[in-house]
């Protein structure tokens, strides 16, 4: 067997990793190796990408959205067989603390101070991984690994700003996702599947608004001058109660704000580095604003259920190692409908 793989390594800040040849890593006590079935490109690779240099250790393998097979455990490691497939649960925290101790490792007290799965380690886009513990996988039964990849990052992030805006989308609510790609499509199945809400899709791509529809979307418009007006106006004026924003931007901070119901919630999930300026006088009554950061195991757990029952189908973009340049390229742009996986077996 040979002792060297691929990586997709990010080796000087402020340029693109680059593919290299690196040994396979050798699972100590308590850790869990697999061979990589896919590794979703997302774009807060692209904040990594170009992160202060004292943030990470460099060289980093990149890649915090993965699946793959159990090829090799270390000593202490019980319960798990060669060969099951398994999601990587990302958001890494101390394991001690108390919101840890309830499997929200998103939220860990002692974050900061701890090295994440492609924020301090080695990530998913390799042909192997290392996992620092069995309490990060998620089984995926008989799922696609390789379409479940989307899932480790977009699906539970979605899933987590769904589940916090469960009790305002009763019957007769609208709920608005501006940015229709890797997130926002899955967003739309996670709603329709668990909520009664109608369903506005905001993008500026008529392919994603097509897609936006196909996945269930009641209305689906471009962001022109007038869409919050068409968006009160489809909404007997009253707005929309919960607002997902998968761009960031100042100009989509902006239209949610316009949007938004009283009483209502507006999410800011993307990370496109704008502001939102909030004043009394000014926005929704009652409402309220939340950034959701990744989810709790149980928040994957639950999302990768809903797509073994097959609620949920993340669009899947195949890529090999000498197309991921390129796949990054055409993310930034807007240009991908869906999920961009890299598939180390691809030829």
């Amino acid at each position: 067997m040979t002792t060297m793989m691929r990586a997709y390594q990010l080796r000087e800040a402020g340029h693109m990793p680059e593919v290299v040849e690196i040994p396979i890593p050798e699972p100590g006590p308590g850790q869990v190796r697999l061979r990589t079935a896919g590794a979703g490109l997302c774009h807060s690779d692209l904040l990594v990408f170009n992160a202060n240099p004292s943030y990470y250790p460099l060289p980093m393998t990149i890649g915090h959205e993965a699946t793959g097979w159990v090829d090799a455990v270390g000593s202490g490691v019980e319960g798990l067989t060669i060969g099951d497939a398994y999601g990587v649960y990302f958001a890494w925290g101390c394991g001690h603390c108390t919101p840890c101790a309830h499997g929200a490792e998103n939220v860990c007290h002692n974050a900061y101070q701890v090295p994440g799965f492609a924020t301090g380690r080695d990530g998913g886009m390799a042909e192997y991984i290392l996992v620092d513990s069995p309490r990060h996988l998620v089984p995926l039964g008989d799922v696609d690994p390789i379409t479940a990849a989307p899932l480790m990052c977009a699906g539970i992030t979605t899933y987590h700003a769904v589940a916090q805006a469960l009790d305002r989308l009763k019957p007769g609510t609208t709920a608005t996702v501006i940015g229709v790609g890797g997130l926002g499509h899955i967003a739309i199945q996670i709603l329709k599947a668990l909520t009664p809400a109608r369903i506005i899709a905001v993008d500026t791509q008529p392919e994603k608004l097509d897609q936006a529809r196909r996945l269930g979307a009641d209305l689906a418009l471009l962001p022109d001058a007038g869409v919050a007006d068409l968006i009160r106006a489809g909404t007997g004026g009253l707005g929309s109660n919960v607002v997902l924003d998968f761009v960031g931007n100042d100009a989509t901070l902006a239209l949610g704000a316009r949007i938004l119901a009283f009483a209502g919630l507006q999410e800011i999930v993307g990370v496109g580095g704008g502001t939102l300026p909030v004043n009394f006088l000014e926005f929704a009554r009652d409402a309220s604003v939340t950034l959701p950061y990744a989810g709790t195991i149980s928040d994957l757990r639950g999302v990768v259920d809903l797509f073994a029952s097959a609620l949920i189908h993340p669009e899947v973009i195949q890529v090999g190692f000498d197309e991921l340049d390129q796949t990054y390229d055409l993310m930034e742009a807007g240009k991908l409908a869906g999920r961009a996986v890299l598939v180390p077996s691809r030829a």
